[in-house]
């Protein structure tokens, strides 16, 4: 990439900057030229930071250049310059060969091109409506801001997060409360139990152990009284 300054006219100060033997065809890059003449510098650097050809990427690169070289030649902002000329012109072209069938050549031309890009400083008529534009522009952020921050629609995701601290509470009262159901029922189911052992464990007693023991030995004295009672009507008879 060479680069080339001249003085032009004394009211507009021009830079020149130049890609040659750039590997593209020049209509190609006329294309993307035609979209950046007449553009303020920021505005040109928008257009090809976002454009889908490939050119776009070695035409910024000069456009860079071609600023850079305004202002260390000529000491002007880059905020004060436009884009005043843009053209691409032919290079050599490069001949190959592809082969072909029965042995034959196909001609394979890869074209060439020079790109030229220059940019000049804004009149201050142009550098005042600019200046201007640039106002308006802000104060209608400005305004929109604070309409936004007025009907709270700045805030949204405050209030978001706020909504959403406040439902986390009841979310932890409702899980609380269904741990303590949860214990009064296993409390209920322990003490159910605890009843049911009692029960069982008064079955097996101290007491009902000499009940039955009574209940065997009025038994034993009662079969023993009937055998008493046998023997003496058989002595008697």
């Amino acid at each position: 990439m060479a680069a080339a300054s001249g003085s032009g006219t004394l009211e507009r100060p021009k830079t020149k900057a130049k890609v040659r033997y750039l590997r593209m065809s020049a209509s190609k890059a006329r294309v993307v030229l035609n979209l950046i003449r007449n553009k303020q510098v920021g505005a040109a650097m928008e257009i090809l930071e976002f454009s889908e050809r490939l050119a776009a990427e070695p035409i910024a690169k000069c456009l860079r250049s071609a600023v850079a070289n305004a202002e260390h030649n000529e000491d002007i902002p880059e905020e004060e310059l436009f884009v005043s000329a843009c053209y691409a012109d032919q290079g050599p072209t490069l001949k190959r060969f592809r082969p072909r069938a029965r042995g034959r050549a196909g001609r394979i031309h890869k074209q060439t091109c020079h790109i030229t890009i220059e940019v000049s400083r804004l009149s201050d008529d142009e550098l005042d409506e600019a200046r201007r534009r640039s106002e308006l522009k802000d104060e209608g952020r400005q305004s929109r801001a604070s309409s936004k921050k007025r009907s709270g629609g700045g805030d949204r995701s405050r209030r978001v997060a706020k909504s959403r601290a406040a439902e986390q509470p009841s979310d932890a009262e409702e899980t609380s409360e269904d741990v303590v159901d949860d214990i009064q029922e296993t409390e209920a189911d322990v003490t159910d139990t605890a009843s049911d052992v009692d029960s069982g464990s008064t079955d097996d007693s101290p007491t009902a152990e000499a009940a039955v023991e009574d209940t065997t030995v009025e038994d034993t004295a009662t079969e023993d009284a009937s055998g008493a009672d046998a023997e003496v009507k058989e002595e008697e008879g």
